[in-house]
Protein backbone atom coordinates (compact mmCIF):
# COMPACT_ATOMS: atom_id res chain seq x y z
CA UNK A 1 0.00 0.00 0.00
CA UNK A 2 3.09 2.15 -0.12
CA UNK A 3 2.39 2.88 -3.75
CA UNK A 4 0.17 5.00 -5.04
CA UNK A 5 -1.69 6.40 -8.11
CA UNK A 6 -3.03 9.99 -9.35
CA UNK A 7 -6.84 10.83 -10.06
CA UNK A 8 -8.39 13.44 -11.53
CA UNK A 9 -12.10 14.47 -11.81
CA UNK A 10 -13.45 17.21 -13.87
CA UNK A 11 -15.28 19.83 -12.64
CA UNK A 12 -17.25 22.88 -13.94
CA UNK A 13 -14.30 25.06 -13.07
CA UNK A 14 -11.31 22.91 -13.70
CA UNK A 15 -10.49 19.58 -11.80
CA UNK A 16 -10.93 17.54 -8.27
CA UNK A 17 -7.50 16.12 -7.47
CA UNK A 18 -6.98 12.78 -5.59
CA UNK A 19 -4.62 9.70 -4.53
CA UNK A 20 -5.48 5.78 -4.94
CA UNK A 21 -4.27 2.83 -2.76
CA UNK A 22 -5.13 -0.72 -3.27
CA UNK A 23 -6.84 -2.53 -5.54
CA UNK A 24 -9.40 -1.09 -7.54
CA UNK A 25 -11.67 -3.63 -6.84
CA UNK A 26 -11.26 -3.47 -3.11
CA UNK A 27 -13.90 -2.34 -0.66
CA UNK A 28 -14.23 1.35 -1.52
CA UNK A 29 -13.22 4.14 1.34
CA UNK A 30 -13.25 7.55 1.02
CA UNK A 31 -10.70 9.48 2.72
CA UNK A 32 -11.43 13.39 3.57
CA UNK A 33 -8.47 15.63 4.42
CA UNK A 34 -8.38 18.59 7.11
CA UNK A 35 -8.95 21.95 7.44
CA UNK A 36 -5.93 23.42 5.01
CA UNK A 37 -4.27 20.09 4.46
CA UNK A 38 -4.46 17.74 1.12
CA UNK A 39 -4.58 14.27 0.60
CA UNK A 40 -1.04 13.90 1.68
CA UNK A 41 -2.63 13.16 4.87
CA UNK A 42 -2.92 10.14 5.08
CA UNK A 43 0.32 8.81 3.56
CA UNK A 44 1.32 7.63 6.91
CA UNK A 45 -1.56 6.05 7.82
CA UNK A 46 -3.25 4.16 4.51
CA UNK A 47 -0.18 1.08 4.69
CA UNK A 48 -1.14 0.31 7.97
CA UNK A 49 -4.30 -0.09 7.27
CA UNK A 50 -6.42 -3.37 5.94
CA UNK A 51 -5.20 -4.27 2.06
CA UNK A 52 -7.96 -5.71 1.07
CA UNK A 53 -9.53 -1.64 0.21
CA UNK A 54 -9.27 0.65 -2.10
CA UNK A 55 -8.49 3.90 -0.54
CA UNK A 56 -9.36 7.51 -2.65
CA UNK A 57 -8.06 10.48 -0.57
CA UNK A 58 -9.01 13.56 -1.89
CA UNK A 59 -8.03 17.27 -2.29
CA UNK A 60 -10.79 19.48 -2.02
CA UNK A 61 -11.15 22.54 -4.08
CA UNK A 62 -8.76 24.65 -3.36
CA UNK A 63 -6.24 22.29 -1.69
CA UNK A 64 -3.60 20.18 -2.84
CA UNK A 65 -3.70 19.44 -6.86
CA UNK A 66 -6.95 20.65 -6.77
CA UNK A 67 -8.57 23.72 -8.94
CA UNK A 68 -9.69 26.68 -7.16
CA UNK A 69 -12.56 28.21 -7.54
CA UNK A 70 -12.91 31.13 -9.76
CA UNK A 71 -11.59 34.35 -7.87
CA UNK A 72 -13.97 36.29 -5.69
CA UNK A 73 -15.91 32.77 -5.13
CA UNK A 74 -16.34 31.62 -1.26
CA UNK A 75 -15.91 28.33 -0.03
CA UNK A 76 -18.77 27.35 1.71
CA UNK A 77 -18.79 24.07 3.65
CA UNK A 78 -21.40 22.45 2.33
CA UNK A 79 -19.79 22.87 -1.17
CA UNK A 80 -17.29 20.60 0.01
CA UNK A 81 -20.02 18.41 0.51
CA UNK A 82 -21.10 18.64 -3.11
CA UNK A 83 -17.50 18.17 -3.63
CA UNK A 84 -17.82 14.60 -1.85
CA UNK A 85 -20.60 14.15 -3.87
CA UNK A 86 -19.25 14.77 -7.42
CA UNK A 87 -15.96 12.73 -6.31
CA UNK A 88 -18.53 9.64 -5.67
CA UNK A 89 -20.51 10.10 -8.52
CA UNK A 90 -17.07 10.23 -11.06
CA UNK A 91 -15.95 7.15 -9.31
CA UNK A 92 -19.22 5.69 -9.44
CA UNK A 93 -19.48 4.78 -5.86
CA UNK A 94 -23.47 3.58 -4.67
CA UNK A 95 -21.63 2.70 -1.49
CA UNK A 96 -18.68 3.41 0.35
CA UNK A 97 -16.70 4.04 3.92
CA UNK A 98 -16.30 7.03 4.80
CA UNK A 99 -12.94 8.45 6.80
CA UNK A 100 -12.42 12.19 7.70
CA UNK A 101 -10.30 14.02 9.57
CA UNK A 102 -9.87 17.55 10.93
CA UNK A 103 -12.39 19.68 8.69
CA UNK A 104 -13.38 16.54 7.22
CA UNK A 105 -14.90 15.17 10.11
CA UNK A 106 -15.42 17.73 12.93
CA UNK A 107 -18.84 17.96 14.40
CA UNK A 108 -20.90 21.06 15.75
CA UNK A 109 -24.35 21.42 17.69
CA UNK A 110 -26.06 23.88 16.21
CA UNK A 111 -29.48 25.30 14.80
CA UNK A 112 -30.03 25.83 10.95
CA UNK A 113 -29.70 30.13 11.93
CA UNK A 114 -27.20 29.81 13.42
CA UNK A 115 -25.75 27.30 10.42
CA UNK A 116 -23.82 29.41 7.86
CA UNK A 117 -21.66 31.15 10.19
CA UNK A 118 -20.23 27.43 12.10
CA UNK A 119 -17.53 25.85 11.10
CA UNK A 120 -19.64 23.05 10.32
CA UNK A 121 -18.24 19.16 9.09
CA UNK A 122 -18.47 17.05 6.53
CA UNK A 123 -17.93 13.48 6.59
CA UNK A 124 -20.91 13.51 9.10
CA UNK A 125 -22.76 16.01 7.26
CA UNK A 126 -22.58 14.01 4.02
CA UNK A 127 -23.53 10.61 5.75
CA UNK A 128 -26.40 13.39 7.17
CA UNK A 129 -27.78 13.67 3.64
CA UNK A 130 -26.99 10.39 2.17
CA UNK A 131 -26.99 8.03 4.31
CA UNK A 132 -27.33 5.32 2.25
CA UNK A 133 -24.52 6.01 0.19
CA UNK A 134 -22.71 5.44 3.67
CA UNK A 135 -21.72 1.59 4.49
CA UNK A 136 -19.21 2.85 7.83
CA UNK A 137 -18.08 6.24 8.91
CA UNK A 138 -14.93 6.55 10.35
CA UNK A 139 -13.84 10.04 12.65
CA UNK A 140 -10.37 10.42 13.30
CA UNK A 141 -10.55 12.61 17.01
CA UNK A 142 -14.02 13.76 17.02
CA UNK A 143 -17.61 13.21 17.15
CA UNK A 144 -20.71 13.49 14.71
CA UNK A 145 -23.11 15.98 13.05
CA UNK A 146 -26.06 17.38 15.02
CA UNK A 147 -28.60 19.31 14.78
CA UNK A 148 -31.55 20.61 16.75
CA UNK A 149 -34.44 17.57 16.39
CA UNK A 150 -36.97 20.34 15.13
CA UNK A 151 -34.67 21.59 12.23
CA UNK A 152 -33.58 17.94 11.14
CA UNK A 153 -36.04 17.62 8.44
CA UNK A 154 -36.15 20.69 6.85
CA UNK A 155 -32.60 21.11 6.65
CA UNK A 156 -32.23 17.26 5.52
CA UNK A 157 -34.44 18.10 2.56
CA UNK A 158 -33.37 21.79 1.22
CA UNK A 159 -29.55 20.58 1.14
CA UNK A 160 -29.68 18.00 -0.25
CA UNK A 161 -31.74 19.64 -2.78
CA UNK A 162 -29.60 22.16 -3.60
CA UNK A 163 -26.74 19.39 -3.94
CA UNK A 164 -28.96 17.43 -6.36
CA UNK A 165 -29.89 19.73 -8.33
CA UNK A 166 -26.54 21.16 -8.79
CA UNK A 167 -25.01 18.08 -10.11
CA UNK A 168 -27.77 17.15 -12.55
CA UNK A 169 -27.34 20.71 -14.10
CA UNK A 170 -23.95 19.59 -14.16
CA UNK A 171 -24.25 16.25 -15.67
CA UNK A 172 -26.48 17.47 -18.45
CA UNK A 173 -23.74 20.24 -19.75
CA UNK A 174 -26.92 21.93 -22.07
CA UNK A 175 -25.64 24.73 -24.24
CA UNK A 176 -28.00 27.71 -24.04
CA UNK A 177 -30.85 27.13 -26.87
CA UNK A 178 -31.26 30.03 -29.19
CA UNK A 179 -35.11 31.46 -29.43
CA UNK A 180 -36.48 33.96 -31.50
CA UNK A 181 -36.77 37.56 -29.34
CA UNK A 182 -40.99 36.39 -29.64
CA UNK A 183 -40.11 33.17 -28.67
CA UNK A 184 -37.58 33.52 -25.83
CA UNK A 185 -40.18 36.27 -24.38
CA UNK A 186 -43.04 33.56 -24.18
CA UNK A 187 -40.43 31.60 -22.10
CA UNK A 188 -39.63 34.63 -19.76
CA UNK A 189 -43.64 34.86 -19.23
CA UNK A 190 -44.13 31.34 -18.54
CA UNK A 191 -41.45 31.28 -15.92
CA UNK A 192 -41.96 34.14 -14.44
CA UNK A 193 -46.14 34.86 -14.30
CA UNK A 194 -45.99 38.26 -12.81
CA UNK A 195 -44.40 39.98 -15.34
CA UNK A 196 -46.22 42.08 -18.27
CA UNK A 197 -45.07 41.27 -21.58
CA UNK A 198 -43.66 44.83 -21.54
CA UNK A 199 -42.05 43.67 -18.53
CA UNK A 200 -40.35 41.02 -19.75
CA UNK A 201 -39.59 43.04 -23.26
CA UNK A 202 -37.77 45.65 -21.06
CA UNK A 203 -35.67 42.78 -19.20
CA UNK A 204 -34.75 41.21 -22.14
CA UNK A 205 -33.01 43.86 -23.36
CA UNK A 206 -30.85 43.57 -20.79
CA UNK A 207 -30.71 40.04 -20.29
CA UNK A 208 -30.58 37.96 -23.79
CA UNK A 209 -27.93 37.96 -26.10
CA UNK A 210 -28.53 37.91 -30.00
CA UNK A 211 -26.40 35.50 -32.40
CA UNK A 212 -27.18 34.62 -35.64
CA UNK A 213 -29.40 31.57 -34.64
CA UNK A 214 -31.59 33.91 -32.40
Amino acid sequence: LGMFSELKFPVPWGHMAAKAWGPSDGHPVLCLHGWLDNANTFDKLIPLLPRDCYYVAMDFSGHGLSSHRPAGSPYHFLDYVTDVRRVAAALQWRRFTLMGHSMGKMKTSLNAQLFSFSFCFISPQFCFLYPEMVDKLILLENLGFLLDPEDTEAWLKSKRMVIDRLLSLEAKQQTPKARSPEAALQRLLEANRHLTAEGGAILLQRGATETPAG
